[in-house]
């Protein structure tokens, strides 16, 4: 297990909206949502890694997130071939969730990366990948 990632830890902005984001997409990933908590976390866990979704104190809610600045970049997932790649990429469509690099979708990344990207209502950049 050395070297395997443990967790992430994600503060955001609104939970409810996170978990609406998250929610549906997580466990199409094979993630269970573990905790839910009223004290403003949400754990998912996949095998030992799990992914923690914080409620950010009103008093750090001044400057928004950007994945430009110094920080988390985007997070990547591995799917199941492009056949799963299609089926989150219609169900993100079907949600009224924006892909990004449409015009180039789904090979954004190259000619032989077969991929969907997106964002969470924190504009964090999602992958879910076919490689």
């Amino acid at each position: 297990m050395r070297g395997l990632l443990n967790h992430v830890e994600i503060y955001v902005s609104d939970l409810e909206k996170t978990r609406e984001f998250w929610g549906w997409l997580l466990p199409k990933l094979g993630y269970k949502e573990k905790l839910n908590l009223d004290v403003g976390i949400i754990n998912y866990v996949l095998g030992e890694t799990y992914i923690v979704f914080v409620q950010t104190q009103e008093s750090f809610l001044d400057i928004s997130y950007h994945r430009c600045r110094v920080g988390l970049n985007h997070l990547a997932f591995h799917g199941d071939g492009t056949a799963f790649v299609d089926e989150i990429t219609e169900e993100l469509r079907r949600r009224g969730i924006k892909i990004l690099y449409e015009e180039k979708h789904p090979y954004a990344a190259g000619p032989d990366y077969y991929a969907v990207f997106f964002e969470d209502p924190d504009r964090i950049k999602v992958e879910i990948t076919a490689h």
